[in-house]
């Protein structure tokens, strides 16, 4: 079984980035650490907030929440063995970043993250 350091990473989908990035800049009390036209992000105490516009290219309709994990494929092989189904292969999204997401038998999206 391969280990997991627990939920750091929840992405939002947004509508309107630049009215969704003031609302969480003022819950956070601190400005986005990763501010583009595709993405925004927060870092805060331990936890990364992410915006991604329309749901970004894996087209999410709700907040997922990413499980950061040590080895993504090991991981996925187990969550799929037990049952779950991939929705998104594992890909990289930049710096060395790999990310992934599963369905549970009931539907709930549920992602993985590898930094390398």
């Amino acid at each position: 079984m391969t280990g997991s350091s627990g939920i750091k990473t929840v992405l939002h989908p947004v509508s309107d980035l630049a009215k969704a990035k003031a609302v969480y800049a003022a819950l956070l009390g601190i400005p986005p650490q990763a501010d583009s036209p595709y993405y925004v992000g927060f870092d805060a105490e331990g936890q990364h907030i992410g915006l991604v516009p329309d749901g970004g290219p894996q087209g999410m309709t709700s907040p997922v929440a990413y499980w950061h994990v040590d080895d993504i494929e090991a991981k996925l092989a187990e969550v799929t063995a037990a049952g779950a189904t991939v929705k998104e292969a594992a890909h990289e999204v930049g710096g060395g970043r790999l990310v992934a997401t599963v369905t549970d038998p009931d539907g709930n999206v549920l992602g993985l993250i590898q930094d390398r």
